[in-house]
């Protein structure tokens, strides 16, 4: 978007920035601390919240997913990715410890995620089966296992830690694509607006996204790939992740609603 462009969009920038905030507060004053919200509930806020930024989305694939325990993954590009997985099917939400520090969504995220500290590798395996006890208690547990964002043009490898929490409560994976695009722009190629890496301030982030005109988020369930078919960490992580040129058509739905309820 050329300066000028920007400039005259602002004021509908400022709009959606001030209506993402308001969601926000909404939801830490309305949810109850340490209550459960109906999953549908959660649904419905999480996709208003991504449209609130001014971003469309597109629920495209293989269906939604099941109930019970289930560990969500999907490639890792920006903050959006948070609300669009638990569009898909509320979560509870592995985390870096980092983000209870951020405002409004920090004290969302204490409510219902399970954080990791990254830079404590002995930590690791108490974090690994916090997660498989989750699982095993009928929870959904949501997952980037590439670690860090990407910019939307290229992606990490996924990390094998979290696989083994499947693995150990023998609950299948279920894998999510996300891409961002915007109409109208380069045939269809991805956009890196919504990235949030490097040295990007999550202000600076949600200004680019909230000033970025036809803004589209794709969101793709892919196939269940069951735990039980692998026999180890490595080749369900391999199995679950989904590579920048492995596109598939699937039919595009709104995930009906799950039953039961998530996570506050």
């Amino acid at each position: 978007m050329e300066p000028t462009a920007r400039a005259a969009f602002a004021p509908r920038a400022v709009a959606r920035l001030t209506a993402v905030a308001v969601l926000l507060l909404a939801g830490v004053v309305l949810s109850p601390l340490g209550g459960r919200v109906p999953a549908d509930l959660v649904r419905r806020w999480c996709r208003a919240l991504v449209r609130a930024a001014g971003v469309r989305v597109r629920f495209t694939g293989s269906g939604a997913p099941p109930t019970g325990g289930l560990l969500l993954v999907a490639n890792h590009v920006s903050w959006l990715d948070v609300p669009l997985l638990a569009a898909v099917r509320p979560a509870r939400m592995l985390a870096k410890t980092e983000i209870r520090d951020w405002p409004l969504a920090g004290p969302l995220a204490a409510r219902g995620a399970l954080f990791i500290e990254r830079d404590r590798l002995r930590a690791l395996p108490g974090t690994v089966a916090r997660v498989a006890d989750a699982l095993r208690g009928g929870a959904a547990v949501a997952a980037f296992p590439e670690g860090s964002t990407w910019c939307g043009r290229a992606e990490g490898r996924f990390h094998r830690a979290v696989f083994q929490a499947a693995l150990d409560a023998g609950t299948p994976v279920q894998p999510v694509r996300i891409r961002y695009r915007r109409i109208g722009e380069g045939a269809g190629e991805p956009s890196t607006a919504p990235a949030f890496v490097g040295d990007d301030s999550l202000l600076a982030s949600l200004w680019r996204v909230a000033s970025t005109r036809g803004l589209v988020a794709e969101v793709e369930t892919r196939p269940l790939v069951p735990a039980s078919a692998h026999r180890d960490r490595r080749t369900l992580a391999a199995a679950a992740q989904c590579r920048p040129g492995d596109d598939r058509t699937g039919r595009t739905h709104v995930p009906p609603p799950a039953q039961g309820a998530a996570a506050a």
